[in-house]
């Protein structure tokens, strides 16, 4: 329970922090992924964490397949919460799915644009229910 609730947790940090970065420090999406990501990575190979092995050991992977999620442009999704229910989405996927994924190049990239597909298809219906 503690390691799927982490991982979802660091999904929805990892995509609205790289997002706020990108956008709103002004730093743009690749900068913004890696410069997180890596200082993300460094915390949790460094410095001891009152979490278990196991979560310590995955949140890096999660943060940074997430962060993927947040280098998406603000013409295409600007919301933050949807921004965190794509990385949500994510964690779940990281979970459940990242076998399915095996042997096609960048699990973590396919994760998260699924995750960022199901958010905008989400988004589209919402809009379409609100029109009628």
């Amino acid at each position: 329970m503690a390691l799927t609730l982490g991982v979802i947790i660091t999904g929805i940090i990892g995509s609205t922090s790289t997002f706020f970065v990108s956008h709103h420090l002004r730093q743009g999406p690749v900068r913004s992924s890696a410069g997180l990501s890596l200082l993300v990575a460094l915390l949790f190979h460094y410095l001891p964490m009152p979490v278990s092995q196991e979560l310590s050991a995955t949140i890096p992977y999660v943060f940074i397949g997430a962060s993927f999620i947040g280098m998406v442009s603000a013409e295409v999704l600007s919301h933050f919460i949807l921004m965190g229910l794509a990385g949500g989405i994510f964690g779940f996927l990281y979970l459940h799915a990242s076998h399915f994924f095996t042997g096609f190049g960048g699990g973590l990239g396919t994760a998260a644009c699924i995750a960022l597909m199901v958010s905008l298809g989400g988004l589209a219906l919402w809009e379409r229910i609100k029109k009628r």
